[in-house]
């Protein structure tokens, strides 16, 4: 038998690239309901890998997201790497999940110009 084994429908047939998307997607529309005016045209992005400076980082830190501030008549942006977070999230659904909030907090936080704590009462906390 030749095809997909599931209905492309269903949760297990989205590669793992397309659930990390749909985390990161439904983390900014969750801080975009409580945060509308504030994030209003604030692009978010999923990228493979950070594009790094030879030189410009510590040799060992990888970044797990990035705020690209707005300029020329372009929005702000954040971005969020998804082999980074998938390798510091593990292997775990919910903490891969509890990570992403955590980061698109803290990048929505620093736009805004307040602690993530006041952005989402739940981040850094093991409960969702």
């Amino acid at each position: 038998m030749r095809g997909p084994l599931a209905p492309a429908e269903v949760p297990i047939s989205r590669t793992r690239a397309e659930r990390f998307d749909e985390l990161v997607r439904d983390e900014a529309h969750r801080l975009e309901q409580r945060w509308s005016r504030q994030l209003a045209g604030v692009e978010f992005a999923v990228e493979e890998v950070p594009s790094v400076e030879p030189h410009s980082l510590d040799a060992d830190t990888v970044p797990l997201s990035r705020l690209i501030p707005a300029a020329d008549g372009r929005p702000p942006r954040i971005v969020v790497y998804r082999r980074p977070v998938e390798a510091r999230g593990g292997d775990d659904e919910r903490d891969r999940a509890r990570l992403v909030r955590d980061v698109v907090v803290e990048e929505v936080a620093d736009l805004l110009g307040l602690s993530p704590e006041s952005i989402d009462p739940t981040y850094d906390s093991p409960d969702d």
